[in-house]
């Protein structure tokens, strides 16, 4: 899959539009949409880095989710 590719389905991933996705990562947003049609490559480790970040914060979001329901149940 190429890069391009792997950013998008990233980006959609999230349930974020490219301005949304844009403002979370602070990348500017014509940058994006050329990485996205193509027109300009990106970084293969920062898609990595990307893709780590959501997966952490998913986590945390998942974690403090399930302290309150404990906190709740207490």
């Amino acid at each position: 899959m190429e890069a391009r590719e792997e950013l998008r389905k990233l980006r959609e991933s999230t349930g974020m539009n490219r301005k949304e996705f844009c403002e979370y990562f602070e990348i500017p947003y014509m940058t994006e949409t050329d990485w996205e049609l193509g027109n300009r490559r990106v970084p293969q480790y920062l898609l990595h880095l990307m893709e780590y970040k959501i997966q952490m914060e998913k986590l945390a979001d998942k974690r403090n989710k399930d302290d309150i329901e404990d906190d709740a149940t207490d």
